[in-house]
């Protein structure tokens, strides 16, 4: 399959460019108006154009965002009949790839991913007369806006905001800035080349947490590459993980029915009634479609259904500060249930014989061992050649057992299927 669990992503190569113009016809058979933006990767300019000209060249009427982040395209969707942009998300610069959108923000569905696929080899052109147009819209203002509308700081705070180069810093320092944070901007700036690994783990922002303490700020918020992410440190300087960060949001919007994936921790059932589904944001927010009034997954992806269904960063950036000028977050989150939970992942060279080996029907649905005080998933990534592997317990001993079962598992499957 060309799409993972959250559109198109590879290394770049020549492939990639031949399949962007397909990509846009396929997309826009059937969507005559169609909004497409892009990160801010030296790369993603050129699968832009190829992606519009697709699109031009199936008759369709196409508005171009320019660099914007993904949930200001999705923003931007709700007046057209589908959304495309250009990005690899948190994968690093060498990466690039398409995310096709639906009008209410969510990502295209296994269902509609499998007929773009299938539309690929048929021929959309139209004749000469009938070719469509490109014109530009700002997208940027009109998500900035829709924000600032719901969300409010009842005090001025300090925030450091790190963009990580990506698309997040054409909307949030301002965004910020306009409810009434101070910002200290750290890689805010469209260079497209990332300064630190785009992927925002803590292993990757050694340096936030001393900013933090020095300069006093309430809080920090970080973004992935395309600001579809969003990851937090508290007012000490501490790295929220995903899990907490999820609790928090549920707790200050007072959502009872959160919807999160396999690979979420288990203390999130002790502060809401809980569904879960398999890890990519499309399944949190088909689920959301249904059922639940908030979700997000602990990667830092935010759903809030009642803004759109796209993942947005940005939208999560500003509710944080909110909290922070209204909480103590490291007050909030002390008194938050806590378990070990670890994770790991190993470049594989074939993941999908391997989870197959496993018994996984769906390699990036992955394998779930639960019992009575922790668990273990075993999943093969949507967006990387690797298999990764996430444990949790009660204590950290339980945590560690389950962790070392795990690894136990996978090198009994690659061993089986012969794989590296």
């Amino acid at each position: 399959m060309l799409f993972g669990s959250s559109g198109i992503r590879r290394e770049f190569d020549p492939g990639l460019v031949d399949l962007a113009l397909q990509v846009g016809a396929a997309a826009a058979d059937g969507a005559p108006h169609v909004v497409v933006g892009r990160d801010t990767r030296t790369t993603s300019e050129l699968l832009e154009h190829c992606v519009i000209a697709g699109m031009v060249s199936a008759g369709a009427t196409v508005r171009t965002c320019g660099i914007a982040p993904t949930p200001t395209v999705a923003y931007a969707t709700r007046d057209a009949d589908a959304g495309c942009m250009i990005t690899a998300s948190h994968n690093p610069e060498s990466y690039n790839g398409v995310k096709l959108l639906n009008p209410d923000g969510s990502a295209f569905t296994r269902r509609q991913q499998a007929a773009i696929e299938d539309a690929l080899t048929k021929s959309h052109w139209v004749r000469w007369d009938e070719q469509g147009c490109a014109s530009p819209v700002d997208a940027v203002a009109a998500h900035r806006e829709a924000i600032l509308d719901k969300v409010s700081l009842s005090r001025p705070v300090t925030v450091v905001l790190d963009c990580g180069n990506g698309a997040g810093s054409v909307i949030t320092p301002d965004l910020l800035a306009g409810a009434g944070a101070t910002i200290i901007g750290l890689n805010c700036n469209v260079s497209g080349r990332f300064s630190r690994p785009s992927e925002p783990l803590e292993a990757n922002l050694p340096y936030i947490g001393e900013i933090v303490r020095k300069r006093g700020a309430a809080c920090a918020v970080v973004h992935d590459g395309d600001a579809d992410r969003m990851m937090a440190f508290d007012e000490r300087g501490r790295y929220i993980d995903g899990d907490h960060l999820l609790m928090l949001f549920a707790k200050y919007l007072d959502r009872k029915r959160v919807v999160t994936t396999v690979d979420a921790s288990m203390a999130i059932e002790e502060v809401a009634e809980v569904r879960r589904t398999p890890v990519g944001d499309s399944f949190v927010s088909e689920e959301l479609l249904s059922w639940g009034d908030f979700g997000g997954e602990a990667s830092g992806s935010w759903i809030f259904p009642g803004h759109s269904y796209c993942p947005d960063g940005v939208y999560a950036a500003a509710l944080l500060c909110e909290i922070a000028s209204e909480w103590s977050i490291a007050e909030e989150l002390d008194r938050m249930p806590r378990y070990t939970l670890l994770r790991e992942s190993y470049r594989i060279t074939s993941p999908g014989n391997i989870m197959t080996a496993i018994g996984a029907d769906e390699p990036t649905h992955g394998v779930r061992f639960d019992d009575d005080d922790g668990w273990y998933l075993i999943r093969a990534s949507g967006t990387e050649p690797k298999i990764r592997i996430t444990a949790e317990g009660k204590t950290p001993a339980k945590a560690k057992e389950m962790l070392d079962a795990g690894r136990g598992v996978l090198e009994k499957a690659k061993h089986a299927s012969g794989a590296e």
